[in-house]
């Protein structure tokens, strides 16, 4: 951890991203950037898919409602299983620097993330998605497990931002960092 003291007349939040970029440098490696990529994207794959499909379902967008294909809607969990499907064959058979990639856990996340959120029409072959019942308690539950997953991917370095959060305060309050 390196720790500069000559911190007078710097500004509070240039400080503090100085400071949490340190953080991510000395406590992400390359598996916890995996992780972190992988669960960021499957919440805000989710979220924005969320987003999107209310705003369908509520009259706006295409008269389909969605991806239409051939006179036929497709569920948005087909572009996840091709996601996954792509990621598997980087996998087996790709370059270790594809298997490494950012993008390749990024894919893998939002993948993920278009799959559960059509899983009751997968598990019951029935097109519940929008049945009032239960639907809000789970979208709150799948939002939890993506922050839940994005701190445990890298939790060091969450712990390690927020003393760095805390640290930054301190400087500000006693002075030491100027807010102007």
């Amino acid at each position: 951890m390196v720790r500069n003291d000559h911190i007078a007349g710097r500004s509070p939040l240039r400080m503090l991203g100085q400071r949490i970029g340190q953080a991510y440098r000395d406590e992400v490696g390359p598996v916890e950037q995996a992780l972190l990529l992988a669960w960021s994207a499957f919440g805000a794959t989710f979220g924005i898919t969320r987003a999107i499909t209310y705003w369908l379902h509520t009259g706006h967008g295409p008269a389909g409602g969605g991806i239409v294909i051939g006179g036929r809607h497709l569920h948005h969990y087909n572009l996840g299983i091709a996601l996954l499907a792509a990621v598997g064959a980087i996998t087996l058979r790709g370059k270790e620097l594809h298997r490494h990639h950012p993008l390749t856990a990024t894919a893998y996340g939002s993948g993920t993330a278009l799959i559960i959120d059509e899983l009751a029409l997968l598990v019951d072959l029935q097109d519940v998605y929008w049945a009032q019942e239960g639907r809000r308690s789970v979208d709150a539950a799948i939002g939890l497990i993506a922050a839940g997953g994005i701190y445990l991917a890298s939790a060091p370095f969450w712990r390690r931002t927020a003393q760095e959060c805390v640290r930054t305060s301190v400087d500000t309050v006693s002075g030491r960092l100027s807010i102007h």
